[in-house]
């Protein structure tokens, strides 16, 4: 049959309207998605213009929220926003997010204070642009999955899921170039005239076609969701910085609060959500295998890939590049751009995933892009930490390939498995569990990176202090600094050897070991070994994660007659033609039509609620209507 009911445009305001929302979603997740990386690279500039020094010793905590409490922000928020949005409309609380998200990059740039006091509206401004991203992210996917019909979805998201991925990339590159060219303000203000074009770009052409639901906001659910996601997230951050004598803080009581009473906080809303009339997590869209299969693979997608960037910055900026003569001030911009073959990658599958998997089904292509990630994963793990660069940039490419193979065919399996009543909220469930994947890979990495340098840097840097002249005291008490400092100054792109001896050690020693210890080579050759072993295991276990995220796609189900039953079921409505169907067009949409009043059979029970009796006659309906297109045909012959 040349034209289905599948076929007709789900917005019902004809064909241009898709791609509408297409592209202002997609700069909306773009915009957002830049910036949780941009500041990986821009933080020196930004701690330069706010005169602030990151390595001093109480700067670890606010240093970590500047980098980290945007992706907190809209992590905590996605689940509440989108279940808002499928109470009060996604269109407009997406709206709402563009302008949020504006306001928050203008207070931002406008930061006035300096030192810590800088420091800290800073991070109170990120926090309010991430409440913006939650906003965008939350109602993006369920904005698309209404606006395009079910064979084009996968195609629709994929744009948009490379939009979210390759912004992270892109980020890094935006932070090196804006860190270089001078002001840190531009950072934060390179935003502002997309975030006005978007507001009002949306707010004139975006409009609310998804099912609204009569609802009263869940507020037990959203407090105890709120407080389990924070304290995870809290004990996770903390979790990785020094306390005491120890390397990193999982001894901390405060931070093993936070965990035991963020786990906690998540049973009791397991419990609330159970027993409350309107709950927030839609708990019953579990029983959807896709839905939660797809939820499982891209949590352990995210969790394999969500540190990688930090790490590669690390690789880069700190070891690599350094011992190829970049200087550290310029190591920034220079790692933002030998990152780009992962985004080249994925951008260059993801769209030809998403438009394939429409056209054959979803499920083998996320396996396939998960089994193509993990291999790159093991290639990555054969470089040593001085490696070729072309070899690297290849391996790079390969996982940016398999993560462009599986995000798009991935959210369309999600999405297309919910009810349209529910897309807002799934679409809060979906990006949560993705955002929260990525944060807790930050401190999986975090941890096991900082593990292998407690076990071999003191050495090191005893041994090659201790060589170069350092008076043995000093070089015993560089040697029992927590190696986090060291991390630190690799990732922001500083010699921490100027940080890490005092001046008058420095001034003593002769011209040749003051060169040597100050050059370019020294610090690099020091952590590169230990943060090599550390850096090997994090990516076996990406690795094993991506291939546990291949076996969960598998077990996917997904019924292609029967999603497209339930789409003519909700619509009711037979194919305009200009002439009558074939017998057999006619014997399809019959087939159909049964499916769909099998699954709203429920609806037949005197006692079904509303929603499934209105399923029930839709379908019946839709039957009707086939039986009255046999009969034209029949008299006509």
């Amino acid at each position: 049959m040349s034209t289905s009911v599948a076929a007709v445009d789900a917005s019902g305001r004809g064909s241009s309207y898709k791609w509408v929302a297409l592209s202002n979603t997609t700069l909306g997740v773009l915009m957002a998605s830049i910036n949780q990386t941009i500041l990986i690279i821009a933080l020196p500039a930004i701690f330069k213009g706010i005169q602030v020094d990151p390595l001093a010793g109480n700067q670890t905590s606010l240093l970590l929220w500047v980098l980290l409490g945007f992706n907190v922000a809209t992590t905590v928020f996605l689940v509440t926003f989108g279940r808002l949005s499928d109470m009060f409309g996604r269109v407009r609380l997406y709206n709402l997010g563009f302008f949020i998200f504006t306001i928050g990059s203008i207070l931002c740039s406008i930061t006035w204070s300096k030192g810590v006091a800088g420091e800290v509206e800073l991070i109170i401004f990120r926090l309010v642009q991430g409440v913006g991203g939650a906003l965008l992210f939350a109602n993006s996917s369920a904005i698309l999955t209404d606006a395009f019909p079910m064979e084009q979805r996968g195609f629709a998201l994929g744009l948009n899921q490379i939009a979210a991925v390759g912004g992270s990339v892109i980020g890094l590159v935006v932070g090196g170039l804006l860190a270089d060219a001078g002001d840190w303000r531009w950072i934060f203000l390179v935003n502002v005239p997309v975030g006005i074009f978007g507001t009002i770009w949306a707010y004139l052409a975006l409009k609310e076609i998804g099912v609204k639901v009569k609802a009263s906001l869940d507020l037990l659910g959203n407090l105890f969701l709120g407080l389990g996601i924070l304290g995870i997230m809290l004990g996770l951050t903390y979790g990785i910085m020094p306390y005491g004598t120890s390397s990193m803080g999982w001894g901390n009581p405060w931070v093993v609060t936070a965990l035991a009473g963020g786990v906690v906080c998540l049973i009791v809303f397991v419990f609330v959500e159970m027993n409350v009339e309107h709950p927030l997590f839609q708990l019953h869209l579990f029983a959807h295998r896709s839905f939660t299969l797809g939820n499982i693979a891209s949590l352990f997608a995210a969790l394999a890939r969500g540190g990688l960037s930090f790490m590669l910055i690390i690789w880069l900026q700190g070891i690599w590049l350094p011992l190829h003569n970049v200087s550290f001030s310029h190591t920034p911009l220079q790692a933002g751009i030998d990152t780009l073959p992962q985004m080249v990658g994925f951008l260059v599958a993801g769209p030809i995933s998403g438009y394939l998997s429409d056209k054959a089904g979803a499920k083998w292509y996320t396996f396939a892009g998960m089994i193509i990630t993990a291999g790159g994963f093991a290639l990555i793990n054969t470089l040593p930490f001085n490696f070729h660069y072309w070899t690297f940039a290849t391996y790079l490419f390969i996982i940016g390939i398999g993560m462009g193979v599986f995000s798009s065919p991935n959210s369309a399996i999600i999405m297309n498995s919910v009810p349209p009543r529910y897309r807002g909220v799934a679409s809060g469930m979906r990006a949560t569990f993705m955002n929260a994947g990525q944060l807790m890979s930050m401190g999986l990495f975090f941890s096991i990176v900082i593990s292998g340098l407690a076990s071999r840097l003191p050495q090191a840097y005893l041994n090659g202090l201790s060589q170069h002249g350092v008076p043995l005291p000093y070089a015993e008490m560089v040697s029992k600094l927590p190696p986090t400092a060291s991390l630190f100054a690799a990732l922001l792109g500083y010699n921490p050897m100027a940080h890490l001896l005092p001046a008058q050690i420095l001034n003593n020693l002769s011209a040749a070991n003051r060169s040597t210890l100050l050059g370019m080579h020294f610090f690099p050759n020091m952590i590169g070994p230990a943060f090599h072993h550390g850096l090997a295991l994090a990516f076996w276990i990406s690795g094993g994660l991506a291939l546990l995220a291949a076996i969960a796609t598998v077990f996917c189900k997904t019924n292609r007659v029967a999603a497209v039953a339930e789409q003519m079921q909700s619509k009711a409505d037979l194919p305009k033609s200009t002439g009558l169907l074939s017998s057999v067009e006619i014997a399809r949409m019959e087939r159909l039509g049964l499916i769909a009043l099998h699954q709203a059979r429920t609806g037949l029970l005197p006692d079904a609620p509303e929603e499934e009796k209105e399923k029930a006659r839709r379908a019946i309906q839709l039957l009707q209507q086939v039986l009255e297109h046999k009969q034209n045909v029949s008299l006509s012959s």
